[in-house]
C-alpha cells in the first residue's frame, strides 16, 4: 500500500504529551482519522498555541514522525476513552513556523490568505512534498551544515 502523509493539529503541550507517550491521538480522540493512516505513513502536528484552549498563538509545526506497526486503540483515561495510534516521532525535530513556508506547500498554495481555514477538521491529508519541506524545516542542523570560512594563506 502507498505511504501517505498527515498533518493533525492540536496544541503544543498536546503535542508534547503526545511525543512523550509515543502516541497519536486527533479530534479530541475520535477514531475516524486514525483508522484511515497506515503503518510507515508520515504524520507531523501543526499547533495554533502553545496551550489548549487559551495559550499564547504560535502557529509552529511541533513533531513529526512515522505511524507504528499496529491499530487504532482506545486508551482508559480518568473520564473519557480517547482513539490512539503508536507513532515513532523524529524525537530530535525542532519546532518550526509555518509563516516562511506558507507560499512552498501545496496545501498553502490555493488559498494563501485562507490556508488555516482548512486545518479545523483536525486532520488533513498532505501531499509527500509538504511532508518533506515541514521535515527539512524541522532538523537540527548539524555542525557539518554549518559553512566555514576558507583558510588564510
Amino acid at each position: 500500500m502507498a505511504i501517505r502523509y498527515w498533518l493533525a493539529v492540536a496544541s503544543r503541550d498536546h503535542v508534547r504529551n503526545a511525543v512523550d507517550l509515543g502516541i497519536a491521538q486527533v479530534n479530541h480522540g475520535q477514531r475516524g482519522g486514525l483508522d484511515a493512516m497506515g503503518e510507515a505513513d508520515g504524520l507531523v502536528y501543526y499547533s495554533p498555541k502553545t496551550d489548549y484552549p487559551d495559550g499564547e498563538t504560535i502557529r509552529e509545526f511541533t513533531a513529526i514522525g512515522r505511524i507504528a506497526a499496529g491499530m487504532p486503540y482506545q486508551a482508559v483515561s480518568l473520564d473519557r476513552r480517547p482513539w490512539r495510534r503508536r507513532v515513532e516521532y523524529e524525537r530530535d525535530a525542532e519546532s518550526a513556523p509555518i509563516r516562511s513556508m506558507l507560499g512552498m506547500l501545496d496545501f498553502t498554495r490555493d488559498a494563501p490568505q485562507q490556508w488555516g481555514y482548512q486545518l479545523r477538521r483536525g486532520l488533513i491529508e498532505i501531499s509527500r512534498h509538504d511532508f518533506e519541506l515541514i521535515r527539512q524545516a524541522m532538523q537540527r542542523p548539524s555542525a557539518d551544515d554549518r559553512t566555514w570560512p576558507e583558510p588564510r594563506r
